[in-house]
């Protein structure tokens, strides 16, 4: 039996992955979901799991050194995946400290409680990293950027994801600590917090509330559907390359503006719905213009592929978001 330790398994992403690791796991699994609870973690996204004995929930922060030592001493883990951070851009611009205390810190520390437990004996052991795109920075009008891609964030949350992308592949040169990275690009689905871009316009389409977009909608994002994303990292858990970093992201990419036009087309003509005008706002600060991803490094070594399309996708996560107006405060 494998034990897993999932922080910000009660986030959008970690809840997913625990939804898919249930439902497709073919082995026994102990899963421990370690989750603080802020602003973007519901207890409730696993509901379904509740007295499942593969199943089992923590409420507590990673910079609780303490509470760290005593999960990999009261457990045998075997692996790590590490999913819990503080996230929203627009919060890291007014708030940077606590996304340095929680990113960087935070995963030193669960670097840390993991090596000491597991000692010299990383048989068996997996420690995977979930960064993000945003480490690398912003691209020009053409290109991709690749895992050899310089890192060079541009706000605090990226500077604070690529400090603890630095520390857990600094771990792996120094210790021989069984790492694995991967940087995604922009994940969307069900049960994403309503801040982030395509809740938040629905959000506002639903309430009938302009839509806010930031600077001219012309900024450029690769977008993932999150069951796409989740099965990518199981495959690098299970079968990457110790030491490695594996870029996961869709085969097109997208403006802002495009992304509200489908949404509201999808409203308009599956769901009659009227939407409000769009509302553009001053931008961003550090907004940067364009990301997109190569991921034929994970396509190539490991056999993953993009399965739902933006445009399919797009429409499950409105439907599941029609389907549970709470997620939207509605």
């Amino acid at each position: 039996m494998k034990t897993y330790l999932i922080t910000g398994g009660a986030g959008f992403i970690g809840s997913n992955y625990i939804h898919y690791l249930m439902k497709n796991c073919t082995e026994e699994i102990k899963l421990l979901n370690l989750d603080a609870l802020t602003y973007c973690g519901r207890k409730e996204n696993l509901n379904a799991y509740e007295g499942n004995k593969a199943y089992h929930f923590i409420q507590g922060d990673i910079r609780d050194k303490e509470l760290l030592n005593s999960l990999f001493s009261d457990y045998s883990i075997d692996y790590v995946v590490h999913f819990a951070a503080h996230t929203h851009v627009d919060r890291s611009i007014s708030s940077p400290g606590i996304f340095a205390e929680v990113n960087v810190s935070g995963t030193l520390n669960l670097l840390e409680a993991a090596r000491n437990q597991w000692g010299d004996n990383y048989e068996g052991k997996r420690f995977l990293y979930i960064s993000t795109d945003e480490v690398y920075g912003e691209l020009k009008a053409e290109g991709q950027f690749t895992e050899t891609t310089p890192v060079n964030p541009r706000n605090p949350y990226a500077a604070s994801k690529a400090g603890a992308d630095h520390m857990v592949r600094a771990y792996f040169s120094t210790y021989g600590f069984p790492v694995l990275v991967t940087r995604c690009s922009n994940n969307y689905g069900p049960y994403q917090n309503q801040e982030k871009f395509i809740p938040n316009c629905l959000f506002n389409c639903l309430s009938g509330n302009p839509i806010p977009i930031y600077g001219d909608g012309q900024n450029i994002r690769n977008w993932l559907f999150v069951e796409d994303h989740v099965a990518a990292i199981d495959l690098v858990l299970k079968d990457g390359t110790l030491g490695e970093v594996y870029n996961v992201g869709a085969q097109e990419d997208y403006t802002n503006l495009e992304v509200v036009h489908k949404i509201t087309a999808i409203l308009k003509e599956d769901y009659h719905l009227t939407v409000p005008p769009l509302r553009f706002i001053t931008d961003r600060k550090g907004h940067d213009r364009r990301y997109s991803m190569d991921s034929s490094k994970l396509q190539k070594e490991l056999g993953w592929q993009q399965k739902i399309s933006f445009d399919d996708g797009l429409e499950k996560t409105i439907q599941w978001y029609l389907n549970n107006r709470e997620f939207l405060n509605l």
